[in-house]
């Protein structure tokens, strides 16, 4: 799995570059060193980095992370100048130049924002600068935010089509209780699949200059390992911990990854936004699933929300069980006028019949 890695993305916590909730110079150098090792060796890195927050706080004497969004996104204004004078420093010593990329949830749901920005993070690798990517904290607002970076780290390892995602934390991995020893934990080295066991093992965090933890980590490694990309949780307190996940050493948590998707597929999963859902029988969701078929008018039994042709829509099942995600043909309207009719019936209801198919199977992913 790890022989042929080419480009990843590496995802930093605020806890991992912070000492006392205030960012700390030596762990950037020690980071961008291990990057700049992995550069050298002709490597395309991708570098996902919190911290603006936390710098913000210092300069603006704040104790606590603001809860006032405002101030929140005043504090990330006057904190990104700083982080990314502080990456850039480390870098130039590596021998490398850096590039400022700030995304919103919008610059993903839009397809034309997500080639743009695609495009642009492809350029800045071909000429072998390093990206760092930041969620846009000044603008974003509770409608388009990630919320994390891990979710953010995940969606961008997609955008890039990463053979790899790293995300550091300042944990080894994630954490079981030894059955040997109830009063013990262990890490739990590989997941072959996120089930509800895996997902109800972690906890939020407590910290004052952190979003998210480990079950942030838990929904970047279901984006990743669904995309066909591996991810490995592991600890910047591990030594030239990056080199030897690359290496493939037996460190921190990897996540197995599923059959990998094409692109926009990728962008269909989890890029683009849910304008809808179609509700479908037993038999439809046997053929998705098992025979990769499209979905056809015959197979549905409602939609709900209000959206046009070309709409991302979630498809569920009688007990409104997600499934997979599509590119409608129909809208809305004209769905709820088809549902349950053979697709030679579609002309005679609608008056018209573009599609044969409500979801083409290429444009239909099944998780």
């Amino acid at each position: 799995m790890f022989k042929n890695i080419k480009r990843l993305v590496v995802k930093i916590g605020t806890s991992v570059i912070s000492e006392n909730e205030k960012l700390n110079n030596a762990l950037f150098r020690s980071l961008s060193g291990q990057i700049g090792r992995l550069l050298k060796n002709k490597l395309e890195v991708v570098l996902v980095s919190s911290g603006a927050i936390c710098a913000g706080m210092e300069v603006l004497n704040l104790k606590a992370r603001p809860k006032d969004l405002p101030l929140l996104q005043a504090t990330a204004a006057v904190g990104q100048n700083i982080l990314m004078r502080m990456w850039e420093e480390s870098f130039c010593i590596e021998g490398f130049k850096v590039a400022q990329i700030l995304l919103t949830r919008e610059d993903l749901i839009d397809r034309k924002r997500y080639l743009n920005a695609r495009n642009t993070l492809n350029m800045l690798l071909r000429h072998r600068v390093v990206p760092i990517v930041n969620e846009n904290d000044t603008v974003s607002v509770d409608e388009i935010k990630f919320g994390d970076n891990d979710y953010l780290s995940s969606l961008v390892a997609n955008l890039v089509d990463a053979d790899l995602l790293i995300v550091l934390s300042d944990v080894e991995g994630l954490y079981e209780r030894d059955q040997d020893s109830k009063r013990s934990f262990k890490i739990i080295k590989e997941v072959k699949r996120i089930t509800p066991y895996i997902e109800g093992l972690p906890c939020g965090t407590k910290k004052e200059v952190c979003v998210g933890g480990m079950s942030s980590k838990i929904e970047a490694a279901k984006i990743a390992v669904n995309s066909g990309i591996p991810m490995v949780l592991s600890s910047t307190g591990i030594s030239d911990v990056l080199s030897r996940v690359v290496g493939g050493d037996d460190i921190g948590t990897l996540f197995l990854p599923k059959e990998k998707m094409v692109s926009r597929k990728r962008w269909i999963a989890y890029g683009s936004k849910i304008s809808g859902q179609i509700i479908v029988d037993e038999g439809a969701k046997t053929a998705l699933i098992s025979s990769r078929k499209s979905l056809l008018a015959s197979g549905i039994l409602d939609c709900k929300g209000d959206f046009r042709t070309g709409g991302i829509v979630s498809i569920t099942d009688v007990k409104k069980n997600e499934f997979a995600r599509g590119l409608t043909n129909y809208s809305s309207e004209e769905i709820k006028k088809i549902k349950g009719l053979k697709s030679a019936l579609i002309e005679q209801a609608l008056g018209y019949r573009y599609y044969d198919e409500v979801i083409h199977r290429d444009n239909l992913v099944v998780f």
